[in-house]
């Protein structure tokens, strides 16, 4: 038997907050789904994302509490090009994301930016610089 990577789960402080921080980004999360506790999309060529409210979470494990320090979880989503890593990056901190790190053409030939979601997640934001870059 061997074990494979299937999601990544997020616990989350206020779920519609988040949901609605991942709809912007594209995420195809379904209406009505705010008020459940628990919360997964299977993203398309990838693997699950999935939330869970700290009730949940505590549910079943009622000493649960968050990291302190940095976030150790970063999501990356790929964008079409460097114009759409400073369009997606303008219009998230437009609607209230906090934004980490303003694009940048970084050394490894990508546009990046680096945004945090309501729970202090990082979530990156690149594209290639040049097509045959990246």
């Amino acid at each position: 038997m061997t074990a494979r990577f299937d999601a990544i789960g997020l616990v989350v402080a206020d779920l519609s907050a988040s949901l609605a921080f991942y709809r912007r980004l594209g995420v195809d999360i379904p209406d009505g789904a705010d008020n459940l506790p628990h919360v997964e999309v299977t993203i398309p060529g990838g693997p699950r994302l999935m939330w869970d409210p700290l009730e949940t979470v505590r549910s079943f494990d009622p000493d649960w509490t968050p990291p302190h320090g940095s976030a150790r979880v970063a999501l990356a989503f790929a964008c079409d090009g460097p114009a759409e890593v400073d369009s997606v990056y303008a219009t998230m901190v437009a609607a209230g994301a906090e934004g980490h790190r303003e694009p940048w053409d970084a050394p490894w030939g990508q546009r990046y930016a680096q945004l945090h979601d309501p729970d202090g997640n990082t979530v990156d934001l690149f594209a290639p610089l040049s097509p045959s870059a990246g």
